[in-house]
């Protein structure tokens, strides 16, 4: 599953439930990798999405920060608003 800057365009109280759903129907060993502005604002603790994610069974879970160089510069996603933007992966 791939998802780039969608979630944070949808209208909802909670995030974190969209993004459980949409990974509740992904196939068993399926790889996600959803890059979005995760900011704690529109997601909350994303870092305790994570370790939630982990405790759930999911494998090699990380959040990515893209604002620091390998996909843009701290200045490119302040410029492009991009702030908080950050690539989640793992498996099923």
């Amino acid at each position: 599953m791939v998802s780039n800057f969608v979630y944070h365009n949808i209208p909802s109280q909670n995030r974190q439930d969209l993004l459980l759903e949409s990974l509740r129907v992904l196939k068993k060993g399926g790889c996600f990798a959803i890059h979005d502005i995760f900011s704690g604002m529109k997601y909350g603790d994303m870092e305790a999405f994570v370790e939630k994610l982990r405790r759930m069974g999911y494998k090699r879970v990380e959040l990515i920060d893209t604002t620091k160089g390998m996909f843009m510069s701290p200045f490119e996603a302040a410029w492009m608003t991009l702030s908080g933007s950050a690539l989640l992966v793992g498996i099923k």
